[in-house]
């Protein structure tokens, strides 16, 4: 499951308030969907590629980029097939409401040293309130930390949360490669 949402155009919060641990540079958006966290980042200065298997959302966060005067470097691609991750090849990688567990070494591998992850999906929690909930795409709990155990974890955050009405069950990290 990734960034469905086209009519959302508002970056990720858990983004937003970490951003400022991002180093300025080159950043890769997995799972992109309709490009608001891309959009985002290109319009603070950061060079952005993003890559979804979706055509269609590729296709809109392209246009949408030229719209909000940003350019950001868009993909349609399968990330569980013909697509890796360029090693050593970003300051930043971040991916929201996507999991995928056989590509989280593409994206260790895919950070510079001194690079940073900004992770953020579904718990197994998610399930008892709405999608997704195919356990395949749910982290077990304290799953994203252990992933990323080797690196540095510079924030991290883990349960339900509320927002209006809308409750999520989610984890988040940012995590930097030393």
């Amino acid at each position: 499951m990734h960034d469905t949402d086209r009519d959302n155009y508002e970056p990720a919060p858990f983004l937003v308030e970490n951003v400022a641990l991002l180093p300025k540079g080159r950043v890769l958006d997995v799972a992109m969907g309709y490009g608001r966290n891309a959009i985002y980042l290109a319009g603070l200065g950061f060079q952005v590629d993003g890559v979804d298997i979706s055509a269609e959302a590729v296709r809109y966060a392209g246009e949408a980029a030229r719209k909000s005067g940003v350019s950001i470097s868009v993909l349609a691609a399968n990330l569980e097939g013909e697509y890796k991750i360029e090693k050593n090849g970003y300051d930043g990688i971040i991916c929201f409401s996507y999991l995928q567990r056989s590509l989280i070494p593409q994206i260790k591998a895919g950070l510079r040293r001194g690079g940073v992850v900004v992770y953020e999906t579904f718990l197994v929690d998610q399930a008892q309130w709405g999608k997704p909930k195919n356990p395949d795409y749910l982290l077990k709990h304290n799953e994203l930390l252990e992933m990323f155990r080797n690196f540095r974890c510079l924030r991290y955050r883990e349960g339900v949360f509320e927002n209006g009405k809308d409750r999520r069950a989610i984890a988040s990290i940012v995590a930097e490669k030393s």
